[in-house]
């Protein structure tokens, strides 16, 4: 796997700035539980995009702006919010967070129970839109960093077969109580990557990858040079990834 270069790279928690001030704009709606905004008319597929430990569903907004997704490809894009706890590893201060952290490093410790709650909320976001009628098959999870982990166990233990995984700078924390569902078995997999991330080691992105393999799955992994954010050949990566998978 080569690794990739960043021409331009930015921290994630600096973009929710930039979020808010366009919250007004046509095509978004704000409420409580998560941000939905819409690229186009009559949207026929989701992407459901969790965000980070301290950040809020506004983090991502502008980069699914930025996806240079085409004119016919109308995506319903919802970014729901983490619940505010405790996180032990910044002392116990109240923040948005998928679920607490007990440790960091290779084996960190996490609240899998809250975790597997957080997955269970996401699950029943995506049974909500298949209720409005659009087909599982067309419905993308994407996470970044905790978000990924919940991204994670969300989709591979769904009961239906979803649209794709995208994995950004995170790790596969209930890899050994997930109950895998066949329904998922072929579902697209993208995980990405930062070759010096200094809060997500890349270790734990290739952890993640070789038990993926190890299981069966096929999944496409890219590094990037750069720490724990995002980057503009990184968001072109996954424009051209979701036109893939949701055509």
């Amino acid at each position: 796997m080569r690794e990739k270069f960043c021409s331009v790279c930015f921290v994630v928690l600096v973009v929710c700035s930039v979020s808010i001030l366009g919250s007004d704009a046509k095509g978004e709606n704000m409420n409580e539980s998560y941000i939905t905004y819409e690229s186009g008319a009559n949207p026929d597929c989701v992407v459901i995009w969790l965000h980070g430990l301290g950040a809020d569903g506004s983090d991502f907004l502008p980069v699914a702006k930025q996806l240079d997704l085409p004119d016919d490809l109308a995506v319903r894009f919802l970014f729901p919010h983490a619940p505010q706890i405790p996180v032990t590893i910044n002392n116990k201060m109240v923040m948005p967070a998928w679920y607490d952290v007990y440790s960091t490093g290779i084996d960190r410790e996490v609240d899998l129970d809250l975790l597997k709650k957080s997955a269970a909320r996401i699950a029943s976001m995506i049974d909500a839109q298949r209720e409005l009628g659009i087909a599982s098959e067309r419905i993308v999870v994407a996470g970044f960093s905790q978000g990924g982990a919940v991204a994670y166990h969300t989709v591979l233990s769904y009961p239906y077969p979803l649209g794709g995984l995208l994995a950004m700078s995170t790790y596969f924390a209930t890899a050994d109580q997930i109950e895998l569902h066949p329904a998922n078995r072929k579902v697209p997999i993208l995980i990405q990557h930062g070759s010096y991330d200094s809060i997500v080691g890349l270790q734990l992105g290739e952890k993640a990858k070789a038990t993926l393999d190890d299981q069966g799955y096929s999944s496409t992994f890219e590094i990037y040079s750069m720490d724990h954010s995002v980057c503009l050949e990184q968001i072109e990566s996954i424009g051209r990834w979701l036109k893939k998978v949701l055509r």
